[in-house]
């Protein structure tokens, strides 16, 4: 058996060597055969695993692992729970670099016992984007776990410090759903405020966390969701920026300032996990694979809560600001993500970061999909312009780990590059179709010149997605989400009341698309409230029954407001908080979205390419008021959309008719003509002109058809009986 040299204090860099124990019986180190090299501020110390990031707990201590490329000498502190200040300080001695990694592990180290954070020396030149600063106190960017953010809205401390979190949650038998694109219905939430409210019913001190939104997975299966889509939690600081206004705080909500990549927010779990940080989430993960249903995060990688020259020092402008951001040659921060700063998301090495991240993400909580945060912006060259081919985006398209995860792009940002039906895909990236918001939500409210765009857009956008790279299911279509009005106050209101954001009504779009039905905001009218109900119920009907991936947000199944605010990133109340009474006000509206969405899933012609069913109809044709005669001018407020197909099921032909009637008069139609030797007639299933739109008893059709004025209409051919 080797032994190492003892190094004194004074010296501890000379000649150390690597030491491995091959003795079993080796009390004090175990099995693990490592043995001390020097000693450094009272603690056994040697060299680290270099290709291992942050700081992971190993049998004889604790890995520590950060890297820098113009960095002098790196310093680790250690501080008791809840310290300022630091109980020790660890220089990484200056033969534990290697290339610009510095490594080491320190022995003996009890994860319960310490927190952690570094200081980084090195050239302070701003004009070249070197700002290192050694009285900085920096967050290390692979920390699993962010002390003090426990509680919310409060922050023990004025600095970031890091906790080493173990790894051993058990999985047991559940498995990833691995849902195919088109049998996706996604739901976008904010973990706090889904169950935050008292009216969510959750159990006491669960509401507003992971373990809220747990309790509601038996409602959101049971309302057919397949796939949740949590807004940012990614450990953030909701008090960065907080303001006054009235006696009321504006913080950020939202979580879209991302203080560190790796580490859950843990003020969303419903108690303290100190070295266990993560485990309410994956105890949600789990039961929600164990029912069928994927969990999506959206991730934050354009931009950090550090901002620009005068926002805070968290981490990565002390250990690498000319890598990290993007910089103008005099050295401010580009601003593409219209937050400050602009992550240099293909660098090298900002790329790696990204990646290990995502595996992270997959590997140790097993999340199913991303939605990429002004995706754009990843697509960036180091001098901002767009790249054909940028290598982040192929990496993570070929990543082997990433397989089988889905990649889904929100493909524009703040700096004005819109790249919707031509983002770089290789055939893996899906996007946010904000074009079918758009069209849709105009041709709907009664828009003029929108026929043929609408028709496009039910039809899975094959003029963005055309089949030789990409398909349908690159689209993931959309009303409504976070940003913007709710689908309710889509109905309610013309113009955003964003008052109470402080910011005198000048944030948020001013261009929603929406129409108030007539009067501005709430009303006792019963005429204008039953028109609007009606054309929430268009809303969700021509969602489901477009093709590409449906997505809807909190609440719009029973009709939620924010009270007009369409950019309610700052309100952490009752205007974000859902308000779960209107669930059985609404009553009559969430049960008609349910039908929606199981009679989406009962067709699949909708979802997919079927092949072609038994009277040789196209699989997808577009229609007027005569069929086959699409009308695509400028005052059209209508279109027939068929999908035709033999069910893949084995039960035979289906064919639906959809009519679309955004007219404000009623219209009459024919109906393509069903070859009488087929045995098939037309029955109506749908008509969202009734509140009880599902035909309880399906009602033969006859040829010609009035669709009711704005309204839309479904037919199914069946069987004579």
């Amino acid at each position: 058996m080797k032994k190492a040299k003892k190094i004194s204090d004074e010296s501890p860099h000379d000649h150390w060597k690597p030491v491995y124990d091959m003795d079993p019986e080796v009390p004090k180190y175990g099995r693990f055969h490592m043995y001390p090299l020097g000693r450094v501020s009272g603690f056994d110390i040697r060299p680290g695993i270099y290709d291992l990031m942050g700081a992971t707990a190993i049998p004889c201590g604790v890995n520590f692992t950060i890297s820098s490329n113009q960095a002098t000498g790196i310093e680790l502190l250690l501080y008791k729970k809840n310290a300022d200040e630091p109980f020790a300080v660890i220089p990484f001695p200056h033969n534990y670099r290697i290339g610009n990694v510095y490594s080491m592990i320190v022995f003996d180290l009890d994860i319960e016992d310490f927190e952690y954070a570094y200081r980084v020396d090195g050239p302070n030149d701003p004009k070249k984007g070197l700002t290192f600063d050694k009285t900085k106190v920096l967050l290390d960017p692979y920390a699993k776990a962010v002390t003090g953010q426990h509680e919310w809205g409060r922050s023990s401390r004025k600095e970031y410090h890091a906790r080493v979190v173990k790894n051993n949650f058990d999985w047991g038998v559940s498995e990833m759903p691995l849902t195919p694109m088109e049998d996706l219905i996604i739901y976008e939430m904010h973990v706090r405020g889904f169950t935050k409210d008292e009216s969510s019913g959750v159990k006491e001190g669960l509401n507003g966390t992971f373990g809220g939104v747990q309790e509601k997975i038996p409602y959101l299966k049971e309302l057919g969701v397949t796939a949740v889509e949590l807004m940012p939690i990614f450990e953030f600081d909701e008090i960065l920026g907080r303001r006054d206004f009235h006696g009321r705080e504006l913080v950020d909500y939202w979580g879209y300032n991302t203080v560190c990549f790796f580490a859950p927010n843990t003020s969303y779990a419903s108690a303290r996990e100190h070295n266990r940080e993560g485990s309410q989430l994956k105890a949600m993960i789990r039961e929600f694979h164990e029912n069928g249903i994927e969990v999506f995060l959206d991730v934050v990688f354009n931009h950090t809560a550090e901002g620009n020259e005068n926002g805070p020092y968290i981490s990565f402008k002390g250990i690498d600001n000319n890598i990290y951001y993007m910089l103008t040659p005099d050295g401010y921060y580009y601003n593409f993500s219209g937050c400050g700063n602009t992550l240099n998301c293909n660098h090298p090495i900002v790329q790696k970061m990204i990646r290990d991240c995502l595996r992270y993400w997959v590997t140790a909580y097993r999340i199913d999909g991303f939605r990429f945060d002004l995706a754009t912006i990843l697509g960036r060259n180091e001098d901002g312009s767009p790249m054909s081919e940028p290598p982040l985006l192929q990496s993570l398209a070929f990543d082997a780990i990433l397989g089988k995860v889905k990649l889904i792009a929100e493909a524009w940002d703040a700096g004005g590059l819109y790249q919707v039906g031509s983002f770089p895909s290789w055939n893996r990236w899906a996007e946010w179709n904000g074009r079918y918001r758009d069209d849709m939500r105009a041709f709907l409210k009664g828009d003029c010149g929108k026929a043929q765009a609408a028709a496009n857009r039910i039809t899975g956008s094959p003029d963005l997605y055309n089949g030789d790279t990409r398909t349908y299911n690159a689209s993931v279509n959309f009303l409504v989400c976070h940003d913007g009005f709710t689908l309710h106050d889509l109905y309610v209101y013309n113009m955003k009341h964003n008052e109470e954001n402080n910011w005198g009504n000048t944030d948020g779009s001013n261009d929603n698309l929406s129409w108030n039905c007539g009067v501005e905001g709430e009303t006792t009218d019963t005429e204008v409230r039953t028109l609007r109900r009606r054309m929430m119920r268009n809303a969700m009907a021509a969602l489901m029954l477009s093709r590409g991936t449906p997505m809807f947000f909190m609440g719009d199944e029973f009709g939620n407001s924010q009270g007009g605010n369409n950019n309610a990133y700052c309100q952490d109340n009752y205007i974000s908080w859902l308000d779960w009474t209107k669930l059985e006000l609404n009553r009559k509206f969430h049960d008609f979205v349910q039908e929606m969405i199981a009679f989406r899933k009962k067709h699949i012609v909708i979802r997919k390419e079927c092949e072609p069913c038994s009277l040789r109809f196209p699989t997808i044709s577009i229609h007027g008021v005569r069929p086959w005669e699409p009308d695509y001018s400028n005052d059209s407020h209508y279109i027939g959309v068929m999908f035709a197909g033999r069910d893949p099921r084995g039960i035979g032909d289906d064919i639906l008719y959809i009519a679309l009637n955004t007219y404000w008069e009623d219209l009459n139609i024919c109906l393509p003509e069903l070859n009488t030797s087929s045995g098939l007639r037309w029955n109506t299933v749908i008509d969202t002109f009734e509140e009880e739109s599902f035909m309880a008893e399906k009602t033969e059709t006859p040829g010609t058809v009035t669709v009711r004025r704005r309204s839309i209409m479904v037919f199914h051919a069946v069987p004579f009986k």
